[in-house]
């Protein structure tokens, strides 16, 4: 059995990034003399290489047209690859990690998304373990020499998560990353543990396709007591806004006031979707538990179940930019197609 290959995609993040010793400055990591600074990685049992952005792009800065990028890369080294590898900054990972789950239909490799909160060159940094076991889950083959993980996952300090099931919980612990409504897929310790169980499975058969029609015209709301109709008519007056989030209480619920149910009333009747999505890390939406939120049920708002804003955000995109009626979109978006939600 040949080794696998592993495709590393280096975007930007401190992950890539150096300490000058001289200056104290951070500097961006060359990619091709990775062997030298990380020598651990010729212990592992797969050939790994490297493309980087020819500009970094801080997390900050990461927008769908970076995104169309990254499926590119990999719709372009698709067949060359057994497993990619993407380096990114932490603070969107989630947002780019879940939006890269619809783009790629009918995965059949393991895309797994990494990052640190120290730089590589750091004394105490994350960054080594972190890449280390990223390569390490991409190459995990059966005993048929076929990709043991065949979905896109998000790995942070010793666990694998689904990338569409991730939401950043902490700026400054190692364990920057929680998946609180869907188990992790792996573990590592002293043995690298797979949970088979929790993996997604694409349908056997279908061509691996890459979607990059991206609609970005969304707009996200999060509700806040003493929230004012004025704060909210700039959405009403806009004429390019096709889909709204709203970031609701507890298990989907909102304000009862006939003003603001009005106003969602008005941006039904513009044709602009709406999605019921909780502000908490954990649980579901579920409207008509509470009186507060019957009404939204009456108004027919997609339901976002237990997806994450993250990943709400990326699929309204990715269904945005395929043209269905109202009645379709309202059906698949609380589908699950790619393990979003439950």
């Amino acid at each position: 059995m040949t080794q696998p290959k592993i495709l590393l995609i280096y975007t930007g993040g401190t992950i890539g990034m150096i300490k000058d010793f001289e200056t104290g400055a951070l500097r961006a990591f060359d990619f091709d003399k990775l062997l030298e600074r990380i020598p651990e990685l010729s212990h592992l049992d797969c050939d790994i290489e490297t493309i980087a952005f020819d500009i970094p792009i801080d997390s900050s800065d990461m927008n769908p047209k970076c995104w169309i990028r990254m499926a590119t890369a990999i719709e372009e080294n698709y067949d060359a690859f057994d497993g990619f590898v993407v380096l990114h900054g932490s603070d969107t990972m989630s947002y780019t990690a879940s939006a890269m789950s619809f783009m790629l239909e009918n995965l059949a490799k393991p895309v797994i998304f990494t990052g640190s909160q120290l730089p590589i060159g750091d004394l105490r940094t994350d960054a080594k373990e972190n890449l280390i076991t990223s390569i390490q889950l991409a190459s995990l083959q059966d005993e048929n020499g076929n990709p043991q993980i065949t979905e896109v996952g998000l790995y942070f300090e010793y666990k694998l998560y689904r990338a569409n099931r991730t939401t950043k919980i902490n700026a400054e612990h190692f364990e920057a990353f929680n998946s609180l409504n869907y188990p992790a897929l792996a573990e590592s310790g002293v043995h690298l543990k797979i949970f088979k169980e929790n993996l997604w499975r694409p349908e056997k058969g279908k061509l691996f396709k890459v979607h990059k029609e991206i609609d970005n015209n969304i707009a996200l709301i999060k509700l806040f007591p003493g929230i004012t109709r004025a704060s909210l008519e700039g959405f009403l007056a806009s004429n390019t806004i096709k889909a709204v989030i709203l970031e609701t209480y507890g298990a989907g619920n909102a304000p009862t006031e006939a003003w603001f149910l009005g106003f969602l009333y008005k941006l039904k009747k513009k044709g602009i979707i709406i999605v019921n999505v909780s502000q908490c890390s954990g649980g579901r939406v579920i409207m008509g538990q509470y009186q507060t939120s019957v009404a939204l049920k009456k108004l027919d708002i997609i339901s976002g179940k237990d997806i994450t804003t993250e990943a709400a955000i990326a699929k309204l995109m990715y269904l945005l930019g395929r043209e269905m009626d109202q009645l379709t979109f309202k059906t698949v978006f609380e589908t699950q197609i790619r393990g979003e939600m439950s």
